[in-house]
């Protein structure tokens, strides 16, 4: 595997870029070719043209690399190593296929995922059509309809396609690109997984088409004991990195003239399930997943039949492209901002006990142009207000600390912001 570097990235100010938007029509024509591949079971066959992963895989490879081609700036490369567990019990060959797209700096990373293995109604079943159009042909359509327009502009981070296996066996697509990214010492400043993110219809028959929802988690999963109390204690286990990470995606969202709303879930998945995102929280990396407003649980996770007048199977024609788009149009928006920002700050301590001003400092960021001071009244949940300065410590007077709680992100030249780093006493 290697990543290429670029001496020097053409930046430009986002708002001089003409933004292209993601085409339903392509996702779709996207989904349906993963569709007719009948089963990416990570089970499958690998050695077909036609049917299983390995068919699956090759032509998401060639997907990548006819983008890369295009414009001289996608490097595609997989990499694989054996899992078993009880859902692989023989063992299996785990393969992720990954699109590097070179910023300035080679090591500061934005991964932006999705799993191409699908699986029928018993899990172990790896010969039976398993189609899997929303669950999760809709993110792999993402993810490439992603590096086709983000391809088309250079940026200071760099950014990782990466298309995921092994999922539904035991999240071991994401284990081996998380497992990879602590290897090689990349700084991984977000990962966005999208999985189910393509439908608008629920089980209830609800249909909500204007939202998405963002699952985040709050106290850090890799955090010790030490660490957790110590958030506590200040008050943030509403601010860690990947909470940081989806509050960013919430105000991007807000931002986007004609867009979708983001539904903000303050747990790291669904209720008692789990997905790619997983493996990278458990390293420390900031990670969230997008998740459609609704679920259809008659199409995840079973075979394709009728049973009683009742249809059952994850096929296309139970998706919506246009809702797909606007997902996918929010994933491009949030890595346009982060990847041509600045890093988050480290160390931001806050001080101001026994005064009516507060104090705050932090380390400077290589490459920052200011930096702007985020602070709400403690009963709040969203950042109300703002100020930015050029220094790396300043003081908020009539900004009680008893009272407030208190954030710091870096700013681009262009205006391209961090994630907010939660101010604490000692800064840890």
């Amino acid at each position: 595997m290697r990543i290429l570097i670029f001496a020097a990235a053409l930046l430009f100010p986002l708002a001089a870029m003409a933004q292209e938007a993601p085409d339903p029509a392509r996702m779709r024509a996207d989904v349906e070719t993963l569709v007719g591949f009948g089963t990416r079971h990570t089970l499958s066959d690998t050695q077909s043209d036609t049917r299983g992963i390995g068919a699956a895989r090759r032509w998401a490879m060639a997907e990548l690399s006819r983008i890369g081609d295009a414009c001289d700036c996608i490097d595609v490369a997989n990499i694989a190593r054996g899992f078993d567990g009880p859902r692989a019990p023989d063992g299996v060959q785990v393969v992720d296929i990954l699109g590097f797209q070179p910023g300035e700096d080679s090591h500061r990373v934005i991964i932006l995922t999705a799993h191409i293995d699908s699986r029928a109604s018993d899990v172990m079943d790896f010969t039976s059509d398993a189609p899997g159009a929303n669950d999760d042909g809709s993110g792999v359509a993402l993810v490439i309809e992603a590096a086709r327009i983000l391809s088309q502009q250079k940026f200071r981070a760099t950014i990782v396609y990466a298309l995921l296996s092994g999922e539904e066996q035991g999240l071991w697509g994401g284990e081996l690109l998380a497992e990879t990214a602590q290897q090689q010492g990349w700084n991984v400043l977000a990962v966005l997984n999208n999985d189910i993110v393509g439908n608008t219809i629920g089980q209830d028959g609800r249909v909500i088409a204007d939202r998405v929802r963002v699952f985040s988690e709050g106290i850090r999963a890799s955090e010790d004991i030490d660490a957790q109390l110590a958030r506590r204690a200040a008050g943030g286990e509403d601010d860690g990195p990947s909470r940081a990470l989806a509050k960013a995606v919430d105000a991007v969202a807000q931002e986007m003239s004609g867009g979708i709303d983001v539904f903000l879930v303050r747990r790291a998945d669904r209720f008692g399930r789990g997905g790619d995102h997983i493996p990278f929280l458990t390293r420390g990396y900031p990670a969230i997943r997008f998740t459609s407003a609704v679920e259809l649980y008659d199409a995840q996770h079973q075979d394709v039949r009728r049973e009683g007048g009742r249809a059952f199977g994850d096929t296309p024609d139970r998706m919506d492209f246009a809702y797909l788009a606007k997902v996918t149009a929010l994933n491009i928006a949030v890595v346009r901002r982060l990847a041509n920002a600045p890093d988050a700050p480290h160390g931001v301590a806050i001080s101001g006990a026994l005064a009516t001003d507060t104090q705050v400092r932090w380390e400077p960021v290589e490459g920052a142009a200011g930096y702007r001071i985020h602070w709400r009244r403690a009963d709040q949940t969203e950042w109300t207000e703002s100020t930015d300065v050029t220094g790396a410590e300043t003081t908020l007077e009539g900004v009680v600390v008893d009272d407030h709680f208190i954030g710091v992100s870096a700013l681009a030249p262009d205006g391209s912001e961090s994630l907010v780093t939660f101010g604490t006493r000692t800064g840890r």
